[in-house]
């Protein structure tokens, strides 16, 4: 999947000469082949990353396209005000790429983690937010965050969960993909890492995964929400205000008959310890067998 948001990049960025690489001094091995293709297009801000979105904002205001690559943990958690008003409040063409979301860098404690990323950003004005779960994910992903037409978070996990999709994606952004066919009165939502996990809990359930949190195809949700007694959402993200949240509201809103939404992800804690990523699954419960026995509680 990281090979496929590279590969993306550096095709932009040598058919379009205005397209930038701005980066906290993270990322050198994975811009390698941009930086051989297009090194006057690559900028190390340094480990001044508020900065940094202050310079791609000036950037995007003279015509440039610029994007914006740091870890998840730093952007956008470390450069929130700065996304809010450099570059939300001038609905600005700036792609925002956190690396490593979630819990995937497990070894290097809660300050490198984000379980809070897409909660911090739903709620601001003019910025789309991107969760791609694979390779054909991310390319699809990519392809609507570098046309630049507003602000834009794309949400990676460092992890490689395996191929998802079996070929390439057409869908309008918004809208959830189909990746298993099911019946039964529960139906699993996901979104990044843990579409995978949802296809291993399956069980002859219908498995969507969620590659654009915002915006959502609200309609095709509220189908889902009429159609199933429950829509089980999985996360590898606080439970507080993420695609669990996004869901709920929408079905919040609904008249009439309407799903249970079950909101599986992290609860309300920072990692209490430190260890591989496998491990650190386990101590938040998001495991496959974590997560199976919470549906066995919850009568799933």
């Amino acid at each position: 999947m990281r090979n496929a948001f590279s590969d993306a990049l550096s095709a932009a960025a040598v058919a379009d000469p205005k397209v930038l690489l701005l980066t906290g001094d993270h990322g050198y091995s994975l811009f390698d082949d941009f930086r051989r293709q297009r090194p006057e297009q690559f900028i190390n801000c340094g480990i001044a990353e508020q900065n940094m979105v202050g310079v791609a904002a000036g950037l995007a205001k003279a015509g440039f396209k610029p994007v914006v690559y740091g870890l998840s943990a730093f952007v956008p958690v470390r450069v929130l005000e700065q996304i809010k008003l450099d570059v939300c409040y001038e609905n600005l063409g700036v792609v925002l790429i956190g690396d490593g979301a979630g819990i995937v860098y497990s070894a290097l404690g809660s300050s490198h983690q984000s379980t809070e990323d897409i909660a911090a950003l739903r709620a601001l004005p003019n910025l789309a937010i991107l969760s791609p779960c694979d390779r054909a994910e991310m390319t699809y992903a990519m392809a609507q965050a570098l046309r630049f037409d507003g602000p834009t978070y794309l949400r990676m996990g460092k992890s490689d969960i395996g191929e998802v999709h079996a070929g390439a994606l057409a869908a309008p952004i918004g809208d959830l993909l189909p990746v298993a066919d099911g019946g039964g009165s529960a139906a699993f939502l996901a979104t990044g890492a843990m579409v995978k996990t949802a296809l291993e809990l399956a069980d002859g359930r219908a498995v969507w995964s969620v590659p654009s949190i915002k915006p959502i195809n609200r309609v095709q949700v509220a189908e889902l929400a009429r159609r199933h007694a429950r829509l089980i959402v999985l996360e590898e993200h606080s439970r507080i205000g993420g695609l669990g949240g996004a869901i709920a509201e929408i079905v919040g809103d609904m008249d009439g008959a309407r799903a249970r939404v079950v909101r599986l992800g992290i609860d309300d804690r920072f990692s209490e310890r430190c260890g591989s990523y496998a491990y650190l699954r386990r101590e938040h419960g998001i495991d496959a067998a974590s997560l199976r026995a919470q549906l066995a509680e919850l009568g799933d």
